[in-house]
């Protein structure tokens, strides 16, 4: 009888391995089609002027007064998230725009968003931050990093 009961036990915990394995694998988000230079998003090719707008600029100085510089200095310093300095020549404004519009999808899958992560500790949230605020806070991005 205690031979029968061990044989039962056993072959039940080998199906349930096999099950946790698969649901594993089922829920692992697929980072296969993530492209590093555009993001997760909506914005596939943003057209930016060589020049900068002024009035979009500040237009993404009053979003980032409101929403942005409590987490984020305009330097290279890290406050709660890194500096803002440099990120418009770093990255295609494709990418900016989809991390600013869609950042939890674009953290989950951008290896160097993750390692910043590591870093910051903690995940930018989503600011719900509309296309046209997005684009605002791209030209203002530009004005930080010297574009005239």
């Amino acid at each position: 009888m205690l031979i029968l009961t061990g044989v039962v036990l056993y072959a039940c915990g080998q199906k349930t391995e096999k099950a946790e394995d698969t649901a594993t694998e089922t829920q692992k988000p697929a980072v296969s089609d993530y492209d590093p230079q555009r993001g997760e998003g909506k914005f596939a090719n943003v057209e930016i002027a060589e020049n900068l707008d002024a009035k979009m600029a500040s237009g993404g100085k009053q979003i980032f007064d409101l929403k942005c510089s409590s987490c984020h200095k305009l330097t290279d310093e890290k406050l709660v998230g890194p500096g803002w300095k440099g990120v418009s020549t770093r990255h295609k404004p494709e990418w900016i725009m989809n991390f600013i519009t869609n950042p939890d999808a674009m953290i989950d899958k951008d290896p160097q968003l993750q390692a910043q992560l590591e870093l910051c500790l903690v995940r930018m949230p989503n600011q719900n931050l509309s296309d046209d605020d997005a684009r605002h806070i791209l030209e203002f991005m530009r004005q930080n990093d010297g574009v005239k």
